[in-house]
């Protein structure tokens, strides 16, 4: 492939978080360094201080190895328990017990995203990948390119321009690309919690009457914190200080981890459903959370994003080395077709979930229905490869 000129960019990328620096390196390493890669965001040179971590399918852990950007510190996930109980419940049984590997391996790891950005920050440096810490203020398509106005007013010009800047995508905006969207009422708080008994890799998953309460097994007997709360409880809890805090977690996590310790910072964030009527406008993509969000109970919106990366980089690919104009309408098209159905389909069993264990007049025959799924091997590995994106 050619290289553009230096005034034109090949591919221009708003927003610098796991997305947008993941789909930058994946456009590098298929196409190489003739290809023209840029990704804009102010944060680039901030520190990163998240709370949150993120669970890694097969086919994601496939391409972040492919890529050599597997963090070092990314726990296998050996096992996920499943139980639904009231908060005071003295007994909590297991409903649903699902094991398995993928292709030889785990069927997912859990990962910090402090780690991960980090890991990928540099390998993105290293990969000649222009990382410009500034924003996008303004983009117009323009026949063959995208005209790109910075926020110091500075101009650049790309073939192609893709929305990684999270769920309220200014550039998604911008394009005016409709969403579906609504709130959960719920929010979700998140922290890293040390703990004396080890988790042996086994995530666990309480469904509870305020909401999913997950502790996923990181590193030296951590364990990821994702407790989904109605937002007034949710509230009291952030402004909680740190011994309430891990006493309310001590609560919900039962006895098995033992004695708890908070492990790094607190976080939360609030919880909403968002899918764009399209993933695509003239000479843009949006892929991960600008596209679409989804309720974090299944631990599916890190790897949906990573879906999306993997079939725009094959769509940009195969335009490439044709010869064609990877930013026209046909073939972002393929683009769209490629991803439609598969985060349609997500986006409705996420919300499905939700709303089916925040029911309790039902919560027998959800029960019922774990425990028949638990008992049906060939339907659980099934599910496990679901998970795995395999």
């Amino acid at each position: 492939m050619s290289a553009a000129p230096e005034d034109i960019l090949d591919v221009a990328i708003a927003g610098g978080g796991p997305a947008g620096l993941t789909l930058a390196l994946a456009l590098q390493h298929e196409l190489g360094a003739a290809l023209q890669v840029a990704v804009f965001d102010p944060a680039l040179d901030l520190p990163v201080n998240d709370a949150r971590a993120s669970m890694i399918a097969a086919d994601g852990r496939k391409l972040l190895r492919r890529l050599d950007v597997w963090p070092d510190g990314a726990t296998p996930v050996a096992a996920l328990r499943i139980t639904d109980s009231r908060l005071d419940d003295a007994i909590r049984p297991t409903f649903l017990d699902l094991a398995g590997q993928a292709d030889g391996e785990p069927f997912a790891h859990m990962a910090p995203d402090a780690d991960l950005r980090a890991t990928l920050r540099a390998r993105a440096e290293e990969a000649g990948v222009s990382l410009i810490a500034e924003a996008i203020a303004d983009h117009r398509a323009a026949p063959g390119m995208v005209r790109i106005t910075l926020q110091s007013g500075a101009v650049r010009q790309a073939r192609l321009l893709v929305a990684a800047d999270g769920a309220r995508s200014p550039t998604r905006a911008r394009a005016g690309v409709a969403v579906h969207a609504f709130d959960y009422d719920q929010t979700a708080l998140v922290a890293t919690i040390g703990h004396s008994e080890p988790h042996r890799g086994v995530a666990v998953q309480h469904f509870l009457p305020g909401g999913p309460f997950a502790m996923l097994p990181l590193d030296e007997n951590r364990s990821s914190l994702v407790w989904s709360e109605r937002r007034a409880f949710a509230d009291a809890m952030i402004a909680a200080d740190d011994e309430t805090f891990l006493a309310e977690v001590a609560r919900r996590a039962g006895p098995d981890f033992g004695t708890l310790s908070l492990a790094g910072p607190r976080g939360h964030f609030p919880l909403r459903f968002m899918l764009a009527a399209r993933f695509v406008a003239p000479r843009l993509t949006l892929v991960g959370d600008a596209g679409h969000v989804v309720h974090p109970l299944a631990g599916q919106g890190f790897n949906a994003g990573l879906r999306d990366i993997m079939a725009l980089v094959r769509v940009v690919a195969e335009a490439a080395r044709a010869g064609e104009d990877f930013g026209a309408p046909a073939a972002l098209e393929v683009y769209e077709r490629a991803r439609r159905f598969d985060v349609a389909a997500l986006a409705a069993a996420t919300d499905g979930l939700y709303r089916l264990f925040a029911r309790p007049a039902v919560r027998s025959l959800r029960d019922v229905g774990m425990g028949l799924v638990d008992r049906a091997p060939g339907l659980k590995r099934r599910i496990v490869a679901a998970a795995s994106g395999i």
